[in-house]
């Protein structure tokens, strides 16, 4: 008899699962050491209940016979900054070991496949480590191709290579990239009601020059 499965958006209740999911991707073979660390459950709650309220991307969990053995994170964005474009890409795909071979992986990317077709996506991703070549056989198979490679590192790892290649004014520049967008950010925040609107004159045509 062959194995009931379901393909569906997770729920708070598949906190548990979720973090069993995370713990074997994050340390089983064929998955990079730089994943984030295992969430603890309350923290996959409260993620689960935004995920249910956000338009642009769901959290999928896959059951075998009524238990959560798969999940996958789908995120609907514009293709690239200078196309209208949009496409559904498959991020942290992951079935249990213990349910490999049963299908879990096809119904989650038919579900993508699905939801990008209903939100008019002409174009499918998937994210997979460069190391599991299983994953990325599976996803070959499926005609999903290699368009590129992620990288991942902490913020401070990046801006401390950086100052070891010791470019010339690098240390400024950093510094001035943060103070801009922090001006930006304040920039960004409404005035209190009770702000009083300051307007400057314009300057001159001629100022400046």
């Amino acid at each position: 008899m062959a194995s009931a499965i379901e393909v569906r958006d997770a729920q708070r209740g598949d906190a548990d699962a979720l973090v069993a999911l995370w713990r074997e991707m994050a340390t089983g073979d064929g998955h990079p050491p730089r994943l984030p660390s295992t969430p603890s459950a309350a923290a996959v709650e409260v993620a689960v209940g935004k995920h249910l309220d956000d338009p642009f991307g769901r959290l999928l969990v896959g059951e075998l016979d009524g238990a959560v053995h798969a999940m996958a994170y789908l995120r609907r964005t514009a293709i690239s900054p200078l196309h209208d474009d949009f496409t559904v890409t498959v991020e942290y795909l992951h079935v249990s070991d213990e349910a490999r071979r049963h299908g879990l992986g096809k119904a989650l990317i038919a579900e993508a496949a699905a939801w990008a077709e209903h939100e008019n996506c002409a174009h499918l991703a998937a994210v997979a480590p460069a190391i599991a070549r299983e994953a990325n056989r599976f996803l070959a198979r499926l005609g999903l191709g290699q368009a590129g490679v992620l990288r991942f590192a902490a913020t401070h790892t990046v801006r401390r290579r950086l100052a070891a290649e010791h470019a010339p004014n690098l240390l400024a520049l950093l510094s001035s990239r943060r103070s801009a967008i922090a001006r930006r950010a304040q920039l960004a925040r409404p005035l209190p009601a009770d702000a009083t609107d300051v307007r400057y004159p314009a300057a001159p045509g001629s100022a400046g020059t």
